[in-house]
């Protein structure tokens, strides 16, 4: 397989996994404001938030956003559990967990490119780990 066809691969992982991490974090950070009213959470969630932006630098957002393939997508569609939430909790949960499983796959690529790198996105999800746990004790 061409090297520019890895690395398209590649960049579609990356995208997916950034995408998905962002927007569980954000999620995330708007329970802890809105609905918490949780000033500390808010700014933790949203640090990490933050943190994984600059990370994503050693990918280049160009590249990545230019591999990315909607259409082409054969995990697009909504899996049953997705569509349904009981509660508040259950969406901070389900988010939570979205965004430490992304952490993990931006985790193992950026070791492909700059193991350094790789580090930041470890600190990242183990800051999420922290407040997972915090949220869980409230």
């Amino acid at each position: 397989m061409p090297r520019s066809v890895i690395s398209s691969r590649i960049s579609r992982v990356v995208d997916a996994n950034y995408n998905r991490a962002k927007e569980g974090l954000r999620v995330c950070e708007d329970v802890c404001r809105f609905t918490a009213d949780d000033a500390a959470a808010t700014a933790r969630v949203k640090k990490v938030r933050h943190g994984l932006t600059a990370a994503m630098k050693i990918f280049g957002l160009k590249d990545i956003v230019a591999s990315r393939n909607i259409g082409g997508d054969v995990g697009r569609a909504t899996i049953r559990t997705e569509s349904r939430r009981g509660s508040i909790s259950d969406i901070f949960y389900a988010n939570i967990q979205r965004s430490k499983e992304s952490l993990r796959v931006l985790e193992e690529f950026a070791k492909l490119k700059d193991p350094a790198a790789a580090v930041c996105f470890k600190k990242l999800r183990y800051t999420v780990y922290e407040i997972e746990k915090k949220a869980l004790e409230r």
